[in-house]
C-alpha cells in the first residue's frame, strides 16, 4: 500500500534492512571472519598433506625399483655361483691338461661374484633409504591430515556456535582452530 508514498513495514522489516546495509558485529561477524581464516588454513594443511602422500606413494615405489634392482643382482650373483660350482667340479673331473682351465673359470666367476655382491647390497641399501624417506612422509602426511580434521571440527564448531549463540562454543572454536595450527606446526616441523 504504498501507492501514495505511505509504506508499512512490518515488525522486523527494519531490523532486517539494518542488518543488510551494516557490516557484520559482534558474535557473527566474529564467527565469519574465524571461519574463514581456518577454512583458508585447512586448504592449504589439505595441500600439504596430499603433496606428502603423493610423495610417500613416489618414494615407496622407488624403493620397490631398487628392490627388484636387488633381486636381479642377487640372481646374477647365483648365476655365477653355479657356473663357479660347475667350473671347479669340471677341474676335478676334467683330464689334466683342462683342469687348469677349469680352475681359472671358478676363480674368475668367484671375483665376479664379489662385484656383482657389492651392487646388490648397495641396491639394498639404496631400497631401504627410499623406504625410510616414504615412511617419513607418510608420518609427515598424518600429521598435516590431523590437523585438517581439527580445523574441519572447528569450523563445524563456529557453525553451531552461530546457530546456537553460545559465546562459549565460539571459544572452543578458537581452542580447536590452536590445536589444528599446532598440528600443522608439527608437520612442518617434521615432528
Amino acid at each position: 500500500m504504498s501507492g501514495h508514498g505511505f509504506h508499512v513495514h512490518g515488525p522486523h522489516d527494519h531490523e532486517l534492512e539494518h542488518q543488510s546495509q551494516h557490516e557484520p558485529k559482534g558474535m557473527a561477524g566474529q564467527l565469519a571472519v574465524i571461519t574463514a581464516v581456518l577454512a583458508t588454513v585447512g586448504a592449504m594443511f589439505s595441500y600439504m598433506g596430499g603433496a606428502t602422500q603423493a610423495n610417500a606413494g613416489l618414494y615407496k615405489n622407488n624403493a620397490a625399483i631398487k628392490k627388484t634392482e636387488a633381486s636381479d643382482q642377487w640372481n646374477f650373483y647365483q648365476a655365477k655361483s653355479s657356473k663357479q660350482s660347475l667350473s671347479e667340479l669340471g677341474a676335478m673331473l676334467a683330464p689334466a691338461d683342462k683342469q687348469a682351465y677349469y680352475r681359472q673359470e671358478a676363480d674368475r666367476y668367484k671375483s665376479e661374484k664379489e662385484a656383482i655382491q657389492t651392487k646388490a647390497k648397495a641396491l639394498e641399501d639404496e631400497s631401504r633409504e627410499w623406504d625410510e624417506k616414504s615412511e617419513a612422509q607418510m608420518h609427515e602426511h598424518h600429521r598435516w591430515a590431523q590437523a585438517t580434521t581439527v580445523l574441519q571440527v572447528a569450523i563445524a564448531l563456529a557453525a553451531i556456535a552461530l546457530l546456537t549463540k553460545r559465546r562459549w562454543l565460539e571459544w572452543g572454536t578458537l581452542a580447536l582452530g590452536g590445536v589444528g595450527v599446532a598440528l600443522g606446526a608439527a608437520a612442518w616441523f617434521h615432528l
